[in-house]
């Protein structure tokens, strides 16, 4: 087979490529699905590993419910997908609760050393914080949200929860093919920092497709928070070897970081597009950004464009442009500096904004608007037979995080901090106990205010967009569910940034394999700079509630390792 393929690419001069996901020929649905959706009568997981997938529906099929599932797939993940997630990072959360017929908000996210300050930065020549290493650290969220929402929601016991997590550390797992090579890529980098080539360089190299890996170090970490609870993480041993680690290699982090921290429950914010009801979480996270987006664009007849047409991408990009200036100026810790949230959402502003839009012209520059002013990762989804819904995103920050893999615990810190601007008087600037901007936001749909749908993109300032898109292939285009993820992607970069970069040159679109050489040749000649890009455009899951029929319909990724599965 391989050599037929290669014989096939040889011949035809056409390249192969993992940026589209191109089916095979289906009988039914667009050309670019992938496969069907998956439909169950009682239960619904969407991960990108299987095995997470798996463990997911064993964990509802033991008597637990979707909180219990998507702690479970979590744990799981942060074991077999490392390069995207874990317990050295953070997490947020929108839960729909069945049995009080509500959406809960949580932020798990973690905020930074108390004992590093901003003249740290300023008097050693920094520019922006670094990527890597001990200076980007903030506290890891992850422990403490799996308590939150295990205390308020869940119902098997957490040693029931996280045992098949410690099972597959102990006993090891095949490493998946997507997996695999975004372990080769992180090692590329992070394989001189402290304690990382330890753990995930054991034979001098990152584990390799099909290769067994066992993580004895995080079984024995999972071990004692499932026995000991989230103290143990935060005020116990783990939070000792953790602050010992990080001052031995002259980083701040420290363990009363770990000890004073709490994550927050928030009130998470609707904007309706279309009939349909967008939930996202406010600052510190991105989320209200596919909002603002939605917003902008719900001003435009979009299906009348067409989905490959230059028209539909040129506006897309444009709102996309727009919203991220507001981006860059307001989003941050509402405890330090409050956005306007409401005033951002709100449907004229919106309008307000859409007129900038030149139909004809690409712009290289916006200025962040006037609103109002009253009033690499992992996704994962699950749904149960009670209703209840998790719509779940986790994340290290750029794969594999800082590469700071503290002795004994099997796990590596995340890098967020580098997340926070050096500019003072901007509302992201680095403090001292503050969280940083965040990119990873969960999403949910409503509609008539009933739960329709928990779904997200994972893949830093890919995902506000892909948020959008999604809804956009569903709503303007007809797509279903699993067509609306493996539709051919618009991602735009370059924009002005919370950490203080401005756009001046109009940035960058990347389109997936799939849109025609017509609508690239116009985008240009409207004045976008197209450029090839393999492997930014995100990872979708998605859950989708048939109420009529009492039925879940389940999507993944065709460009990650994973699956959706039901009973």
């Amino acid at each position: 087979m391989k050599s037929s393929l290669l014989t096939f690419t040889l011949a035809t001069g056409l390249a192969l490529t993992s940026s589209f996901a191109a089916a095979a020929d289906r009988i039914t649905g667009h050309h670019f699905a992938t496969r069907s959706e998956v439909m169950a009568p009682d239960a619904m997981a969407a991960t990108s590993q299987p095995l997470a997938t798996q463990v997911a529906l064993d964990i509802m099929q033991q008597g637990g419910n979707a909180i219990d599932a998507a702690i479970a797939a979590n744990a799981v993940l942060g074991l077999v997908e490392p390069t995207g997630n874990g317990i050295g990072g953070d997490l947020f959360a929108i839960v729909w609760d069945a049995e009080t017929e509500q959406l809960y908000g949580l932020n798990a996210s973690g905020r930074s050393p108390q004992s590093l300050s901003l003249a740290y930065f300023q008097d050693n020549g920094f520019d922006s914080i670094p990527a890597r290493g001990v200076l980007p650290l903030s506290v890891p969220g992850a422990v403490d949200g799996w308590f939150e929402l295990h205390e308020k929601f869940g119902q098997l016991p957490m040693e029931q929860v996280l045992a098949p997590a410690i099972a597959y550390a102990r006993k090891g797992f095949p490493v998946t093919e997507v997996i695999a090579y975004y372990f080769e890529r992180n090692a590329a980098v992070l394989a001189d920092q402290p304690g990382f080539a330890k753990v995930f360089m054991a034979d001098g190299q990152p584990p390799q497709k099909g290769e067994r890996f066992k993580n004895p170090d995080l079984a024995n970490t999972l071990e004692k928070i499932a026995k000991g609870g989230r103290d143990v993480f935060y005020r116990g041993e783990i939070a000792r070897t953790i602050g010992d680690f990080v001052a031995e290699h002259g980083g701040f982090l420290s363990y009363d970081d770990l000890a004073q921290h709490t994550s927050t429950w928030v009130e998470p914010v609707s904007s309706n597009y279309r009939g349909y009801d967008l939930w996202e979480l406010p600052p510190n996270t991105q989320g209200i950004a596919a909002q603002q987006i939605l917003n902008i664009l719900e001003n435009f007849d979009l299906a009348a464009m067409g989905y490959d047409s230059p028209e539909y991408i040129h506006h897309f990009v444009e709102a996309k442009k727009l919203a991220f200036e507001d981006r860059a100026k307001y989003y941050a810790d509402p405890e330090f500096a409050a956005a306007p949230v409401e005033g951002l959402l709100d449907k004229g502003y919106a309008k307000q904004r859409a007129q900038l839009i030149d139909p004809e012209q690409a712009a290289d520059a916006y200025e962040p608007g006037n609103p109002p002013t009253e009033g690499d990762t992992i996704y994962l989804t699950t749904a149960d037979q009670q209703g209840n819904m998790v719509s779940l995103i986790q994340s290290n920050y750029r794969g594999m995080g800082s590469g700071v893999t503290p002795d004994g615990l099997g796990f590596v810190l995340q890098n967020r901090g580098e997340l926070f601007a050096l500019e003072e008087g901007h509302a992201n600037v680095y403090a001292p106990a503050k969280r940083p901007f965040h990119t990873i936001i969960p999403a949910f749909v409503t509609k008539d205010g009933k739960p329709v749908m928990s779904y997200g993109v994972m893949g830093g300032a890919t995902q506000p967009q892909m948020h959008a898109q999604i809804l956009i292939n569903m709503i303007d285009f007809g797509m279903n569910l699993q067509e609306a993820g493996d539709a051919p992607r618009i991602l735009h970069t370059g924009s002005s940034q919370p950490t203080g970069e401005q756009m001046t040159d109009g940035g960058v679109v990347s389109l997936e394999n799939g849109f025609s050489k017509h609508t690239r040749r116009e985008l240009i000649k409207m004045g976008h700079t197209l450029q090839e890009a393999v492997g930014p455009y995100g990872g979708y899951q998605a859950i989708w509630k048939d109420h009529k029929e009492n039925v879940y319909y389940g999507a993944s990724e065709s460009r990650k390792d994973g699956h959706a599965a039901g009973f």
